[in-house]
């Protein structure tokens, strides 16, 4: 069988070329492939182009690639989660293009699929619809859309095994699988690696085919964006 392990991460990371398009898994800081950023930021890699649906926070996830100066532009939903992003945007420092959530997922999932194009009402009659095509279905207005595909993926799971094969838990599935698929070179991280074969393929979310690299990351820090309690009892 086919081992897809990779033991140094950043040699791996550091074949990413400057200007490179790459896809980032994970919801706020919620699946975040945070080995991969780490390496990338290490790597010195510049001009990226990052698709991804948020950029972290000031100084975790994409957060530090930004304050790097790393990336060059910026493919995103949401972005208010960080300040520097938000200084580099306002100052013309940083490419940005904002996208629905529903239309970003849709454009990334039909990159994986193979499927050019589609239509869809969101961001008709809006700035998200400059130059775009506009067609009516049925009475309706729908606005056209194009795929989304990257030179590489970076993901996300929890658990995989040596062939690629991956499993998500909870909400930090996200974006996670939709992307591996897009990525011409998809390189996962899992918190656990097990041998080819001990996955139930019942529960298997990504198969093997869509990876091309997988690594055995350790010590996630995992955090939260903000962290809300209840004030303490008197």
């Amino acid at each position: 069988m086919i081992d897809k392990t990779v033991h140094d991460l950043d040699a791996l990371i550091a074949q990413i070329p400057n200007g490179a398009t790459i896809m980032l898994g994970g919801f706020g800081l919620c699946g975040i492939p945070e080995h991969c950023i780490a390496a990338l930021a290490r790597s010195g890699v510049k001009d990226l182009v990052c698709i991804s649906n948020n950029a972290g926070v000031d100084d975790f996830g994409i957060g530090i690639l930004l304050k790097n100066r790393q990336v060059r532009k910026m493919i995103s939903s949401y972005v208010g989660e960080n300040k520097e992003f938000e200084r580099q945007l306002l100052s013309g420092e940083l490419e940005v293009e904002l996208i629905p959530q529903g239309t970003l997922a849709e454009r990334i999932r039909a990159g994986g699929a193979g499927i050019p194009a589609f239509f869809t009402p969101a961001g008709v009659g809006t700035e998200v619809a400059e130059g775009k095509e506009v067609r009516e279905f049925d009475g309706k207005l729908y606005l056209m859309e194009r795929w989304l595909r990257a030179d590489y993926a970076l993901v996300k799971a929890w658990k995989g095994d040596t062939m690629g094969n991956l499993i998500y838990r909870g909400t930090a599935r996200n974006f996670n699988p939709m992307m591996a698929a897009a990525g011409k070179i998809t390189i996962a991280e899992v918190e656990e690696l097990v041998p080819a074969g001990e996955l139930d393929p019942n529960e298997i979310h990504t198969p093997g085919i869509y990876v091309q690299h997988i690594y055995h990351g350790k010590h996630y820090e995992k955090r939260i964006e903000r962290r809300t309690v209840r004030p303490r009892n008197a």
